[in-house]
């Protein structure tokens, strides 16, 4: 690697068995040819010594907020800008909190809130902790934020049970960022149009019926697009996320009507479309002008069908489109899925299962089967809503290849 492709690689330890995997990290970029530096947490300190760290690292070790001895008097400031990106490994259940939660207390947590670089966390815990609601809800937010999290994996723990929780491996590690820091563009040249998030059907100017969908998985295939090369339009209904990519232009929408506008009007130039939002099926017929008064008979609200976003895309399309739509089923899911990729004319239906506990809305994890045109059933495993896009995105990308 060159001096001008030189990438400045921050590596952040905390205090995990799994430390002593962080020096084999450091030693990996180095003989890449990245620079590394290093922050680390006092507790970190006691699995890796610091005269270790900056032996293999070839520069001074950042742990203390308040060395008076640093050349620069904003340590955390200086490093956030010099990073190209930052990988925390091990990630403590402790260090995913703080950053979840906006706590900087200590070096590497002040590093990471100044920092609007990349940043890359891989856990290692407990298998009972990993799976904590709280430490999931952590997660989640980090997610929705853009954090790229390369999960653990599953195994004898350092604490002698059993489960998931081990931090991958270093060299795997290695591969994730180096990928994503060399950009391989297979989509260069593609424009492509993807819906995300739920829809909003106002009932009066209080009330509205919408569903739970947080747009987790249509903005991650919007972020995995975008990575790839492609010019992204995102139709995104309500949703508290934000994009990460550049090269994502996001439209707003609240109802099933305002995104089939906005679908219809990007869809002719797209040559990947997604449909990946949660429509409403139904609106209400009339929405009232003020708010509806509660009655003591009830209330009885005539809907009518909105209008078939996917099936008008499908009948519209034009010649080297490829259009993939997702399915949510709950009974005969393999059968609901394959129907509606025959009816709506499109190239590969994604099934989600509202059965499967790690798949469906409001959670950072999913589990999907593929399914194309020609009958092709792939299953994934359960992952991240980040790795399962990456997965449907290298579906459809070996698709246009034929």
């Amino acid at each position: 690697m060159s001096n001008t492709e030189c990438k400045h690689i921050v590596i952040g330890i905390t205090g995990g068995i799994a430390a002593y995997k962080s020096l084999s990290l450091i030693r990996l970029f180095k003989s890449a040819g990245y620079e590394v530096k290093v922050a680390a947490t006092q507790h970190a300190l006691e699995f890796v010594t610091p005269l270790t760290i900056e032996t293999l690292s070839q520069n001074k070790l950042y742990t203390d907020m308040f060395d008076c001895k640093r050349e620069m008097s904003v340590q955390h400031i200086a490093l956030a800008d010099w990073a190209d990106c930052v990988i925390v490994a091990p990630a403590t259940a402790n260090i995913i909190g703080k950053y979840a939660n906006g706590i900087a207390d200590d070096a590497l947590s002040t590093l990471l809130l100044a920092c609007s670089k990349p940043v890359f966390f891989a856990p290692a815990m407990n298998c009972n902790m990993y799976e904590h609601p709280a430490v999931q809800q952590n997660l989640q937010t980090l997610l929705q934020r853009g954090v790229h999290i390369i999960e653990p994996k599953a195994g004898f723990l350092a604490c002698g049970t059993e489960g998931k929780g081990r931090m991958e491996e270093p060299e795997q590690i290695f591969d994730a960022v180096c990928q994503f820091l060399a950009g391989e563009q297979k989509l260069a040249g593609y424009k492509a149009l993807v819906s995300a998030g739920p829809t909003y059907e106002p009932i009066d100017p209080v009330r509205f019926i919408g569903n739970h969908s947080s747009g987790l998985m249509g903005y991650a295939l919007a972020e995995e697009l975008a990575r790839q090369g492609a010019e992204v339009t995102l139709v995104s209904g309500p949703t508290q996320l934000d994009c990460q990519q550049k090269h994502i232009q996001r439209v707003n929408v609240k109802t099933a009507g305002e995104m089939f506008e906005q679908c219809m009007q990007y869809g002719p130039q797209a040559d990947i479309i997604i449909m990946a939002a949660a429509v409403a099926d139904y609106t209400p017929k009339v929405t009232a002008s003020q708010k509806i008064k509660k009655h003591e008979d009830g209330l009885t609200i005539e809907l009518v069908k909105t209008k078939d976003i996917l099936a008008t895309l499908g009948k519209q399309r034009r010649e080297g489109q490829l259009i993939t739509g997702f399915a949510l089923e709950t009974e005969n899911e393999m059968e609901n899925a394959k129907g509606k990729l025959h009816n709506k004319n499109i190239d590969i239906i994604v099934l989600n299962s509202m059965n499967n506990p790690k798949a469906g809305f409001n959670k950072p994890t999913n589990q999907v089967t593929m399914i194309d045109r020609e009958g092709n059933v792939i299953q994934g495993e359960a992952k991240s809503k980040t790795e399962v896009a990456k997965e449907i995105i290298q579906f459809i990308i070996s698709k246009l290849n034929k």
